[in-house]
């Protein structure tokens, strides 16, 4: 009897084994591949589901949950290098009956990347149109959401495709012109008095150069493992050159302040959410967005830096579902009256 009961804390002990063994063999010599699972594992448990749209040739991946209904559908445009599922921690914090779309940005992980297309702000916000179009999402006015880049393209989309859009929220957008130097433009000033513009601050190769990032976008210092520093490299190397032309062709003159040049013809309601020590683009936008876009809603918030998203994600998932209540209230009012 001892013999079978030893026998079986054997077999369970064996049995056990096997996952812990694979998961820190995973950790150690695959990296990359433990964090794809990690973000399929999340997609799964948030119920987000992955789907692809194609416009003629192009393809488009994106995420979604819930279907649309009475209250607007919520769509998601990443930032520079980024993915759709840079967006699961704040879906975390929204409805299960918010209709949310995560789209992949053009060139960006599941959609398609052609060295013929146009990647500038204007030429992108023309692929999410057709994304849109594909989806049949404007089949009534939705609301648009964008970070970084993707709040630059967000802001140009608004004032190009006025008819789609019922509200518009912007987080430390890219495109517009800042009266104070922020630390990422003084290291890209440097780098080009230097020739060496090669290596961008956002394009990491290394895992100390991915550290470096980090500290750069987010005023939380988060202590991330090397072997996960490694991993995320690992997944961006591939991409590299690619980031390096996108980089450059919206830094150049026709894309550097496109949301500026356009802002004046945002007519929807636009919340602007922005971390006050943002050290990759000054939080002085804010101003000035205010300034030239009427119903502008501002919200700084101390403590966070770039990646407002990663460090905020219940607050800002608050906000935005605030925003989109005071509008709904100040509807049904104007019905009223």
């Amino acid at each position: 009897m001892d013999l079978d009961v030893l026998n079986m804390f054997v077999i369970a002990g064996g049995t056990l084994a096997i996952p812990i063994l694979a998961f820190v063999a995973s950790f150690l010599l695959w990296p990359s591949a433990l964090i794809r699972i990690y973000y399929w594992y999340w997609r799964r448990a948030l119920g987000m589901q992955v789907r692809y749209a194609n416009y003629d040739d192009y393809q488009f991946c994106y995420s979604y949950r819930g279907r649309p209904g009475y209250r607007p559908s919520i769509l998601m445009l990443h930032g520079f290098s980024a993915h759709k599922d840079m967006w699961l921690s704040i879906v975390k914090f929204l409805p299960k009956n918010l209709h949310l779309v995560c789209v992949d940005m053009p060139g960006h992980e599941g959609t398609t990347r052609s060295v013929l297309d146009d990647y500038s702000i204007s030429g992108q916000a023309e692929r999410i149109h057709q994304f849109v179009e594909c989806i049949r999402l404007n089949r009534r006015p939705f609301h648009l959401v964008g970070t970084s880049m993707g709040g630059n393209v967000a802001g140009v989309y608004a004032a190009q495709y006025p008819e789609d859009i019922c509200s518009l929220t912007l987080i430390c957008p890219a495109g517009l012109p800042s009266t104070t130097e922020s630390k990422f433009i003084k290291q890209l000033r440097e780098l080009q008095e230097s020739e060496r513009i090669d290596r961008i601050p956002l394009i990491p190769s290394t895992p100390e150069e991915m550290a470096d990032m980090l500290k750069l976008c987010s005023y939380v210092r988060f202590k991330v493992p090397q072997q996960i520093l490694q991993g995320l490299v690992d997944v961006r190397i591939p991409h590299n050159d690619f980031y390096r032309k996108l980089f450059l062709e919206i830094v150049n003159e026709k894309s550097r302040h496109s949301l500026h040049e356009n802002m004046s013809k945002i007519k929807a309601p636009t919340q602007v959410i922005w971390g006050k020590q943002d050290q990759v683009l000054d939080v002085s936008g804010a101003s000035v967005l205010a300034s030239a876009i009427p119903d502008c809603h501002v919200y700084i918030l101390e403590n966070c830096g770039h990646s407002v998203v990663v460090e905020r994600p219940r607050k800002t998932a608050n906000l935005i579902l605030e925003f989109l209540a005071l509008l709904h209230s100040m509807g049904n009012n104007k019905k009223q009256a």
